[in-house]
């Protein structure tokens, strides 16, 4: 089969880290500039289309070829931008697919494009070029003039009317060589990088499973722009009358300053370090006037989830779609979606009962009609932005997800018989895990209700070895009590599942023998292996997640643990520490997301529009069931025998939190 290895650098008005691919080339100002590749690995070619020169004509046919595999680092922006490329240029080779029953899609087909940054992320490495270049110490490193060159020559220098205005390749000769040798470069990089993860393949059934996410994200979802426009307004006006009442009350020069807020404060006897959610929150408590009123009016100041509706504004395209919101295994360690753009895993919820009205209201009134039914308006708003993604006109949005879906799965793997027929006769769970962990029938609003809360904060902090400072993390501050009873709740959590807690601690031991032995072990349905400097943990669908350079290590204690390379919080590359509970951790939200991309499979004939974490976002036709989606959801592929499932759903005419 002959392969393309691709790079291509481009031009446009709009900014791609704010917008996202797809709006980027949704302008007349978006140009490819340079088309560099190689055909089977052979030397690298660059056409200059800037100055004139066409992409072969052989090249042009392989890109709508099924057949022919095209190969670049993060191929989604390869693919999109070549989409536009050839339906405006060369309309005879572009070949789209459909991504909708009643609408052709805009893009050439991902079924024969392979990503190089999906294959990095499988192994548990960097997301960018040059960083897996660095960590795989290659020859042909990725060239440092490039950034300054993409700025030069791909963004706007200046805009005359509406007109944005680019350099001329032709007027800056020299530095136009040194960027196309910048391309040339990567393309070099990108094929020695291969080379280098060759040895570790991506399965066949993950690239089905990133066709499917290429064609979600082509298909993207519509966004209600009257609403969010006039959100937009409405928070701007709020946050204009806040100042100046703020500005009144404190004669501070600029109430959004933390520091002179702060020297504000301190003056008025409310000494603090931050102006934080949680320190203001504490700060009201025992505020006086006029304090308190300025601190309510900061929290409302301070919603940056409004900005949200910007950025639905920017990332749009021309037919008020969003595309491109989800990351393919963007968490490396598990294989979970990430999203970007809008961010959509982290949207706020929604917790007034008149959605619908609010949303008119906020459509069609003004500033003074908003304010007078709901007093904080930056919280209507913010409580308002899941309902702008909406279905088209004459469709509906089923939304379903799965129901304790990580507390299923450890249960399943570890055996814990008491749970898993908690879940097959649709026990709440939390009123579960309080009765066995202290001995008395639980009933939410029933008999010994009051301990369902304890259950509850158990069941989020204790399953991958959480103690008191998870409990706290997970809300146990509002219970009331103290660090030895909280400590004594962990410990009743742990009696009353013993098989998890053997579960973390057989998987302890059977991942430091595969490292110091450098072998293969197995445990709980798991399979650890050492490999090439990896440490593979195959998952029962067949996935597996990798450790990079694993060591044994010494933790803070004095005792044993191991070590590994990967991102760290602050996105750097760098050594980690874990141990059983947090490979459980890893493995069970692992098997969560197969779970997921089972269903989603399941469900690939219907549109579906977007999810979040464990739930999915379908354009439905009004005569779709929702029964049957939750039905097909709560299936289990082959490798989850004993797994029990369940799905819960609702409809709706705007996405919310039900």
């Amino acid at each position: 089969m002959i392969l393309y290895t691709i790079d291509i650098e481009t031009r446009s008005d709009k900014d791609i880290s704010k917008c996202g691919v797809y709006a980027y080339t949704d302008t007349p100002y978006f140009d490819i500039l340079l088309f560099a590749y190689s055909v089977d690995g052979q030397p690298v070619q660059v056409v200059d289309m800037a100055n004139g020169e066409e992409i072969p004509e052989n090249l042009l046919a392989a890109l709508a070829d099924e057949n022919v595999i095209k190969r670049a680092f993060n191929c989604n922006f390869e693919r999109v931008c070549l989409s536009k490329y050839l339906r405006e240029n060369d309309p005879q080779y572009f070949q789209s697919y459909s991504i909708s029953e009643d609408t052709v899609g805009d893009y050439l087909s991902p079924e024969s494009w392979h990503c190089s940054m999906i294959h990095a992320r499988t192994l548990g490495l960097p997301s960018s070029l040059a960083e897996v270049g660095k960590v795989l110490g290659i020859e042909q490193q990725k060239m440092t003039e490039g950034k300054a060159l993409i700025k030069f020559f791909c963004t706007p220098y200046d805009t005359i009317g509406s007109v944005p205005q680019f350099h001329n390749p032709k007027d800056y000769p020299e530095k136009w060589e040194i960027f196309k040798a910048y391309n040339k470069r990567d393309v070099e990089a990108e094929l020695e990088i291969d080379r280098k993860l060759s040895r570790f393949p991506v399965p066949d059934f993950i690239w089905q499973e990133f066709y499917l996410d290429q064609e979600i994200n082509d298909r993207g979802i519509l966004v209600d722009m009257q609403l969010a426009d006039k959100a937009i307004n409405l928070d701007a006006e709020a946050k204009s009358k806040l100042t100046a009442e703020m500005q009144m009350l404190t004669g501070v020069e600029n109430p959004n300053s933390v520091y002179q807020l702060l020297d504000w404060l301190e003056k008025q006897g409310y000494k603090s370090d931050s102006l934080g959610k949680a320190q203001v929150q504490e700060l009201i408590k025992t505020a006086k006037e006029p304090v308190k009123s300025v601190l309510e009016m900061r929290l409302q100041l301070s919603k940056s989830s409004v900005k949200k509706y910007q950025a639905m504004k920017i990332a749009k395209c021309e037919d008020k779609r969003v595309r491109g919101m989800f990351s393919f295994y963007g968490a490396s360690r598990t294989g979970r979606f990430c999203s970007k753009i809008i961010q959509i895993q982290n949207l706020p919820q929604n917790h007034i009962s008149d959605l619908s009205e609010a949303r008119e209201l906020v459509k069609c009134g003004s500033f003074e009609d908003v304010q007078m039914l709901y007093d904080d308006v930056p919280d209507i708003l913010s409580q308002l932005i899941r309902t702008a993604f909406i279905p088209r006109q004459g469709m509906k949005f089923i939304v379903a997800d799965f129901s304790a879906i990580e507390a299923r799965v450890i249960a399943w793997l570890a055996g814990e018989e008491w749970r898993m027929k908690a879940f097959a006769n649709g026990e709440d769970i939390y009123c579960a895990s309080a009765s066995k962990m202290f001995g008395v029938p639980v009933v939410k609003h029933g008999e010994n209700g009051h301990l369902r809360q304890k259950g509850k904060v158990a069941e989020l902090a204790c399953g991958y070895g959480g103690s008191v400072g998870a409990m706290k993390a997970m809300g146990a501050d509002a219970l009331g009590l103290s660090d030895v009873e909280l400590k004594q709740i962990v410990t009743d959590w742990r009696e009353a599942s013993p098989h998890i807690t053997e579960l973390w601690w057989a998987v302890d031991r059977a991942v430091k023998k595969a490292i110091k032995e450098k072998t293969t072990t197995e445990t709980h349905g798991l399979k650890m292996s050492y490999e090439a400097g990896f440490l593979f943990i195959q998952l029962p669908s067949g996935r597996r997640l990798a450790y990079a350079k694993p060591r044994i290590g010494e933790n803070q204690f004095g005792g044993e643990s191991v070590t590994y390379m990967g991102i760290n919080a602050q996105k750097k590359w760098d050594r980690l520490e874990s141990y059983g509970p947090k490979f459980v951790e890893n493995c069970t939200q692992g098997i969560a997301r197969d779970l997921l991309m089972y269903s989603m499979q399941t469900l690939s004939h219907c549109l579906i529009a977007a999810h979040v974490h464990d739930e999915m976002i379908i354009e439905a036709p009004k005569d779709m069931s929702l029964e049957e989606v939750c039905q097909q959801m709560a299936r289990t592929p082959k490798w989850a025998k004993g797994l029990i499932l369940r799905a819960d759903g609702y409809e709706c005419e705007f996405y919310k939190k039900d």
